[in-house]
């Protein structure tokens, strides 16, 4: 049957490079919360069970050992123990090795009834030996409506948000690790000093303020409430926050109705939960479902015609050459 509302949730934390048994841990204290405050789906950041950018810097043995098998490797078995017990949708990153013998940067989203969804992150960047997926994620939910997942950089085209919505995408779940990376774009976000993260209790307002600005949620409020609005879907922003080798990430976690509303979110420099009621009412009369219904997909063949200077995934985030005008 389908809800009216979902009680829906997000959360920022700070990941310990390879330590699974204290992410694992953090993940149980906010499923725990999460269920207290009668949470339905809740969404981790990516990469979160086994840590994020310092796996750039490992060797392909070092990526092996923190790799593990999706659905039936030891954390994702944790995650589905944890949905079943509490009867919630529950959504949390790390590094797959597939039947295959490759490895990706993979979300599992653990269903109440034991069932999981893997999405493969499908633009790569992080490892030359993490490969990108190749297919979108939307599947069907206890309460009526589909939800779909993207991460980080799989929303930066706009075109996996579009594709996901027309595959039937009510909720997007979009799972981060961002903020205060060192970007090649002269106006977008800039490295945050590690001190400022190191000193947040010292001096809260400094690292409130990059939390708050272009290198956080300033720059993310320039392009995430559109793949809300223009696509008429919930999304649940999660993201880590703090220390993430040499970087820190901006946290900012947030949910957006299908209006690219802010229903609630934080710019804390901490571990945090952020919980709102998605109102599924808003869903059918919604700016950017009424426009989807204006398509003319006939005028669309360019989008799928290569332009001749595409780059795999790893050559587009990094490259020093610019781009054609």
């Amino acid at each position: 049957m389908t809800a009216s509302s979902i009680r829906a949730a997000t959360v920022q934390f700070e990941a310990r490079p390879g330590d699974k048994d204290y992410n694992l841990g953090r993940i149980r204290h906010f499923v725990a919360e999460a269920a207290a405050q009668g949470v339905q789906m809740l969404a981790f950041p990516e990469m979160c069970v086994t840590g994020y950018w310092f796996v750039r810097n490992l060797d392909r043995a070092g990526l092996e050992a923190l790799a593990e098998p999706v659905p039936d490797g030891p954390s994702v078995t944790t995650l589905r123990a944890l949905a079943r017990q509490h009867g919630m949708l529950i959504g949390a990153g790390l590094i797959e090795r597939g039947d295959d013998g490759r490895l990706h940067n993979t979300y599992a989203v653990c269903m109440p009834d034991g069932q999981v969804h893997a999405h493969r992150k499908l633009h790569a960047f992080e490892h030359e030996h993490i490969h990108s997926g190749d297919g979108y994620t939307v599947f069907d939910t206890p309460w009526g409506v589909r939800a779909g997942v993207l991460i980080c950089w799989d929303n930066n085209l706009i075109e996996n948000a579009r594709a996901t919505a027309l595959l039937g995408a009510s909720v997007l779940l979009a799972p981060h690790q961002t903020g205060g990376t060192n970007s090649r774009s002269p106006h977008a976000m800039k490295p945050i000093p590690l001190e400022l993260w190191q000193r947040r209790a010292e001096d809260p307002a400094a690292i409130e303020a990059e939390f708050r600005g272009p290198n956080g949620r300033e720059w993310l409020l320039r392009w995430l409430p559109s793949r809300a609005h223009d696509n008429g879907m919930f999304l649940l922003f999660s993201n880590g926050v703090g220390q993430d080798d040499d970087e820190v990430r901006t946290g900012n976690a947030m949910l957006l109705d299908p209006y690219g509303r802010i229903l609630a979110e934080t710019w804390a420099a901490a571990d945090a939960l952020v919980v709102a009621d998605l109102d599924l009412t808003l869903l059918p009369l919604c700016s950017g479902r009424r426009w989807m219904q204006g398509r003319r997909p006939e005028l669309y063949g360019i989008l799928t015609e290569r332009r001749g200077d595409e780059r795999n995934a790893r050559e587009a985030r990094f490259s020093e050459a610019p781009v054609r005008r």
